[in-house]
Formats: structure tokens, sequence, C-alpha cells
């Protein structure tokens, strides 16, 4: 059972969702086709019946063209320049076993943004497509082991590893254990 602040989050999440396909005027069914995502499932989202994974958040991301950051930015506080490790906002994907955590201070005018990932040993996540074509990544592992697949290429990283890359297509991040990994990300709009 989820936190008032993780419950609190997914209301602001589900509303924010549908303001942005009410400013595009499309419906449920034009959304859905346009991202690949079921009406029912983009429904339940929208009123905060279902906490979204991140892989639908992804989908839905490269459709109204932002990164996830921006997303969840736009539905936290007014922006800050600092932000207390305790303050940063923390989200779940409980289903694959990621969590995210925004470290740089939310702002929706500037590109780049530090995230911290974790995924629990096993875990495995597929997105199908970057929110935004051509967005940089910068993948520092800073605990465990990290699987990165772009472009067909399969990138195995051990602590103190980066790699930097623009995603143009599909992207698998996994974490093979036996350990949990823990990496930062930079994330860098085109």
């Amino acid at each position: 059972m989820g936190s008032d602040v993780e419950d609190a989050v997914d209301a602001r999440l589900a509303a924010r969702l549908a303001e942005l396909r009410a400013e595009r005027g499309w419906s449920l069914g034009e959304l859905a086709e346009r991202s690949g995502v079921s009406r029912s499932t983009l429904s339940r989202a929208e009123r905060a019946e279902i906490s979204p994974t991140a892989s639908l958040l992804n989908r839905l991301c490269h459709v109204y063209g932002r990164t996830m950051s921006r997303l969840l930015s736009e539905v936290e506080a007014a922006p800050a320049l600092t932000v207390r490790a305790a303050d940063q906002a923390i989200w779940e994907d409980r289903a694959s076993g990621f969590v995210r955590r925004s470290v740089s201070p939310p702002h929706a005018g500037l590109r780049g943004e530090l995230v911290e990932g974790r995924l629990t040993a096993g875990a495995d996540i597929a997105y199908d497509r970057p929110p935004v074509p051509g967005l940089e990544q910068h993948i520092w592992v800073l605990d465990g082991t990290l699987v990165v697949t772009a472009q067909d290429v399969e990138h195995r990283l051990a602590p103190g590893d980066c790699l930097r890359l623009r995603v143009w297509g599909p992207t698998r991040f996994r974490c093979p254990g036996p350990a949990d990994v823990r990496y930062a990300l930079v994330v860098v709009l085109p």
C-alpha cells in the first residue's frame, strides 16, 4: 500500500495525463492509437485507478514529446534551485522493480536533468521507443551491474562505468544480479 505522498503524486500525475490529452483535443481512442496503449488502461491511469508503469509512461511521454522527468516535474511543486535529498521526488514501478529519484531540482525550461535509478536483481525493463527521439543519456553505474541494450548492442556496465548514447529506438535496462543496481542517469533533451 502506498504512502499519502505517493498517492498524492499518483493523483497529480493522473490529472496531468488527462490535461495533456485534453490540450490536444484527443479522445481516449485517438490517444490509444497514437500510443499503442489500450483505452481502458489509459482511462484507469487518468482516473488514478492504477499507478502507471515506467513502460506506459514512456509511451505517453513519446506521444506528448516529453521526457519522463519533465512529465514528473510538471506534477511536482514549483521549481527550486536546491532540492534536499529528503525532498527529492521518488517514483516507483513496483511491478518491474524500478525506483526513480529526481535528483535535479525540477525545471521545465531546462534541457538537462539528473536522475538516480535503482533496479532490483532480476529486473528487466524494455522501452519500445524514447520519450523524445535523439534524447541524450549518460548512464553511470554507482553500485551493482547494469546491462543496457540500445540499437541492438548490449552494454554490460560495472560500478564506475559510464555509457553515453543518443536514444533513437528501443532500449532495455536489465539488472542481472546478484545484487541490485544503482545508477545515475543524466538526460539531455536534443
